[in-house]
């Protein structure tokens, strides 16, 4: 009887895990709801992230993202979404060859003024560490800009230019952001770590390559499919799991290590159904309850409490937008205006430098609530970017993407699952 009675009375005290687990979905449904039709209110991650502030710190209270299970499922978020975002990103693509001198030009201009700029407003506003705010303006968001161009269709040589501007620079930005605020004493333990998840990361898609030519593993691979394991999905989640974990205990950066495993699966140019399935798996459960619980831990409130995150979150947005159209125009591109408005979007990288600033105690809540706000408000020049870059651009597939590899694979098979 003892035990059936302790396992009652763990059971009536413990969290009620799977009600606010349901909470936390429906409040992501938010997002698409106000995307949908054909007047978008907003794009879906701001719904996402405005729901989770109206039920965390700055609304009603009712969820708080550093109680329960709730910080791991933020981090397994993250780290999808950093993911879905490498899978963008194929060097070895002929897109990406491509358009590679004019984008590094591109890189190479927008880091200085960036830094510059950053430098400038770190000073003024005395928020963050040096270097930071920088490379936030200098960097662009793969995961924003990309299922843009897909959606639109956009292919030509200033697609495969601007692809590659915003791929090179997410990269940078993404392995150089989080250095900034690990502080000078453990800013070579990062360095190592970084490198640790590089040099796994080269001898993983090393085995992956040779062993993809294997004769057993070509079979186990159809038997999958026929039996629905789903084997890739699962080795694809071991290794984003296994490259953060190395991240993890080297001191490293999870966005490195979701950021390199997305580039794997980019770089081996796996299956249309398992991009569907990791979309499925990332867009549709774990990366909108990251925003959700993004949101939740903003204090928005700060915004209007201190006057100084208002200025922060205008002049990072305009001052990425500066920025950008500066290093198109530099880099020479014809339509400089269209490419450089495209690139200045970014809500990914602000994100995580909120969560990460706020995880390390680097910036305040509200220097954090700026950041996503300024993210935010980069999204408006990036959608009339598109709409100036699809004047003047053919209709048909871009010809890489995960998105649009899922929608091949989809029509051809009747089955999405490997």
């Amino acid at each position: 009887m003892a035990k059936p009675l302790a396992w009652g009375l763990a059971t009536a005290y413990r969290p009620l895990v799977f009600a606010e687990l349901a909470l936390l979905v429906a409040a992501g449904l938010v997002g698409p709801l106000l995307a949908s039709g054909r007047r978008q209110l907003a794009p879906a991650v701001i719904g996402e992230i405005a729901a989770g502030a109206i039920l965390g710190h700055t609304g009603f209270g009712i969820v708080d993202p550093a109680t329960g299970a709730l910080p791991t499922i933020s981090a397994l978020g993250f780290a999808m979404l950093m993911l879905t975002a490498g899978t963008h990103v194929d060097p070895g693509s002929a897109a990406f060859r491509t358009g590679f001198p004019r984008a590094v030009l591109a890189v190479a201009v927008a880091i200085v003024l960036g830094l510059g700029l950053g430098t400038a407003l770190s000073a003024w506003l005395g928020i963050g560490p040096p270097g930071f705010l920088g490379i936030l303006i200098a960097g662009s968001s793969a995961a924003i800009a990309f299922p843009i161009i897909e959606e639109r269709r956009l292919t030509g040589p200033g697609i495969a230019f601007l692809t590659t501007w915003i791929a090179l620079a997410d990269a940078i930005t993404v392995v150089a952001m989080p250095l900034t605020l690990v502080g000078s004493s453990k800013l070579a333990e990062a360095i190592a770590g970084d490198a640790a998840i590089a040099i796994v990361t080269l001898a993983l898609l090393w085995l992956a390559e040779r062993s993809g030519r294997d004769h057993f593993t070509r079979q186990l691979i159809e038997e999958s499919r026929e039996r629905d394991w789903v084997l890739q999905l699962r080795l694809s989640i071991l290794l984003l799991f296994v490259l953060a974990a190395i991240a993890e205990s080297t001191g490293g950066s999870t966005l490195i290590a979701g950021f390199a495993a997305g580039m794997v699966l980019a770089r081996l140019r796996e299956p249309g159904r398992l991009a569907l399935q990791i979309a499925g798996l990332a867009t549709g459960f774990f990366v909108p309850l990251f925003f959700v619980l993004l949101g939740a831990a903003l204090d928005l409130r700060g915004l209007l409490v201190e006057p100084g995150a208002i200025v922060l979150a205008v002049v990072m947005a305009a001052g990425s937008v500066g920025v950008h159209l500066v290093a198109a125009r530099v880099a020479g591109h014809d339509g400089w205006q269209a490419s450089g408005l495209a690139a200045s979007a970014q809500l990914g990288l602000p994100a995580a430098a909120a969560s990460l600033g706020l995880a390390t105690n680097a910036i305040s809540g509200a220097a954090a609530a700026a950041l996503v706000a300024g993210g935010c408000l980069t999204l408006v020049p990036a959608a009339l970017g598109a709409r100036l870059l699809s004047r003047n651009s053919g209709a048909s597939p871009t010809e890489t993407g995960p998105a649009r590899m899922a929608a091949t694979d989809a029509s051809n098979r009747s089955t999405g699952r490997g």
